[in-house]
């Protein structure tokens, strides 16, 4: 049993055993997942695999990259970190049955698992390291994404922008929200800034430290802070908790809230007559 014998059964079979690789994918898959996959992304990454497992028996010098592209395509399109591991080592135990059926005669069972393994496996290892820095990537790609959709600050008119707040506000964010704020005023040339709060679940004592602390930034930096959005719910909270919003121009809605900083930058919107 050889290098070249593994290559020789795989380069012959190729077709076979990418279907046979899309079949188990596709049965643990309803096992263990139940991710949402197409029968056309069984076959892209059962015939990339077997493409992979040719190109590092061979030692081929693009081997490296294309693990990497195989293993990234698989984040992208959703495949489960368990459902890959399982696939691979499914498909392991099936290349063997297979080899050992058709060549019964070159060696003992143990010298076929002995050697299948030996080249085989660190691919394999080098597949899920390879998906893990991907899977890695891509989070943290998304929690940049998100920490600039989570405090944006959207010019409206001239001089006034609005920073519309959706989720929990936590002190990571409210970090956020303080540095788009500051920055957003410079850049845009804001002379009123209306943070809505409308999509902001809970106010506590903590959200509202926050909001006063934003507030009183802006005003540092020669602007004026609104605070919109405020739902009955909201003000009986503030009440309740006794914070002191005294310093903080408030409005229940977006609307009020625009309308009161076009008249704070001696403007106001008007019908035209017909």
């Amino acid at each position: 049993m050889s290098n070249e014998l593994v290559l020789s059964y795989i380069s012959e079979h190729q077709n076979e055993l990418a279907e046979s690789f899309a079949v188990i994918l596709r049965d643990l898959n309803g096992k263990l997942s139940n991710a949402k996959l197409t029968g056309q992304m069984y076959h892209e990454i059962s015939n990339e695999y077997i493409q992979i497992l040719m190109n590092g028996l061979r030692a081929e010098d693009d081997h490296v990259d294309n693990i990497y592209q195989f293993s990234s395509k698989a984040v992208q399109i959703g495949v489960p970190l368990k459902l890959l591991s399982s696939g691979l080592s499914a498909f392991w135990k099936q290349l063997y049955y297979d080899m050992n059926k058709d060549h019964p005669e070159d060696q003992q069972c143990y010298d076929l698992i002995w050697e299948i393994d030996k080249f085989i496996d660190p691919i394999n290892s080098e597949i899920l390291n390879q998906y893990a820095i991907s899977w890695e990537k891509t989070v943290a790609m998304q929690k940049v994404a998100l920490q600039e959709l989570s405090a944006p600050l959207i010019p409206v008119f001239e001089n006034i922008t609005v920073m519309p707040l959706v989720g929990t506000i936590d002190t990571e964010r409210a970090k956020k929200i303080m540095e788009n704020l500051l920055n957003g005023v410079v850049k845009h040339r804001s002379e009123v800034v209306l943070i809505d709060i409308t999509g902001v679940p809970v106010v506590d004592t903590m959200v509202a430290h926050h909001i006063i602390q934003a507030s009183e930034a802006v005003r540092l930096v020669g602007a004026k802070c609104l605070l919109v959005g405020i739902r009955p719910e909201i003000a009986q909270t503030i009440v309740n908790l006794g914070i002191d919003l005294n310093q903080v121009i408030t409005k229940n809605t977006l609307q009020k809230g625009i309308q009161t900083a076009l008249e704070m930058t001696d403007r106001k919107i008007v019908s035209l007559e017909e």
